[in-house]
């Protein structure tokens, strides 16, 4: 199921979008998730009899906003460096470890909002990625327990100022500007679901300029958050960017990066779409 937050007019709520239709999930017995509701067997084949039935209210998708299904995570755990093309386009040993950095949670912006480009100084990348969003706590945990901890599956474009990167030698700064991790359009949580076998695709302006399948993943998904959660706990309504393929604008010859007026979409099959607007300061 696809899992969605928007807002039709009285704030932020949950639903599931299905067929262009949003069924409110407020009118389950149970009420609104929270992410732990998420990993429940039981709560999910509710509300998807409930949806099926055509018991909740219902709103067209194209009259309620999406948002962003995590807008303040407790945090954000990138995995680097985590596709094998990724690694042969930067001329990259395949690490024997997941390579880890974090972003600001203050990052995280809706479906549909702007990318606010810093300005002149800083080169604007596009990254996308799937998100790994955390159910229940985890602490080292091992591969097999990982499905059990996890919410749902988003998207995340992990946008990058790469002069601030590169200046810095790490990646938090350039990581972190407002607005760098629009997230969305929906969170699915669905056993059939399967993270490590989707296409994943980035267009800028209807150009696509990565394309890729989370087969081509160096860690996979239960890999890397086993191995994250033997350093820190994870808890619920924390995010997993999983990589990004081969492709980016900073290694393309010459390169290609995001200048305000630009549309960037990033799309992962069974997730959807998602599309910001670059805009300057």
């Amino acid at each position: 199921m696809q899992f969605v937050r928007y807002n039709a007019g009285g704030g932020p709520a949950w639903g599931v979008l299905d067929d262009e239709t949003v069924h409110a999930l407020a009118d389950l017995p149970a009420g609104e998730p929270d992410y732990s509701d998420l990993t429940n067997d039981s709560y999910r084949a509710e509300a998807e009899r409930l949806v099926a039935a055509g018991s909740l209210t219902q709103t067209p998708v194209e009259e309620v906003s999406l948002l962003a299904p995590v807008p303040t995570p407790g945090k954000i755990v990138c995995v680097g460096l985590n596709y094998r093309d990724h690694a042969e386009e930067q001329d990259e040993e395949i690490p024997e470890r997941p390579l880890l950095f974090a972003k600001a949670p203050t990052t995280v912006t809706n479906p549909g909002d702007p990318i606010v480009h810093p300005g002149d100084d800083e080169d604007v990348d596009y990254e996308v990625e799937l998100g790994v969003v955390i159910g229940e706590t985890a602490s080292d945990i091992d591969e097999d327990e990982v499905y059990d901890h996890v919410a749902g599956y988003t998207v995340v474009n992990d946008v990058s100022g790469r002069a601030g990167q590169f200046e810095d030698g790490q990646f938090f700064r350039g990581k972190s500007y407002d607005t760098f991790s629009p997230m969305g359009p929906t969170l699915v949580a669905d056993d059939e679901f399967d993270p490590n076998s989707v296409d994943v695709a980035c267009r800028v302006n209807g150009e696509t300029l990565q394309e890729s399948n989370t087969e081509q993943f160096i860690f996979d998904v239960p890999a890397a958050v086993s191995y994250i959660s033997e350093t820190m706990t994870l808890r619920p309504g924390d995010v997993i960017s999983t990589g990004t393929p081969g492709g980016v604008g900073i290694f393309r010859e010459p390169p290609e990066l995001l200048e305000p007026g630009d549309t960037c979409e990033v799309e992962i099959e069974g997730i959807g779409t998602l599309e910001n607007p670059v805009v300057g300061e």
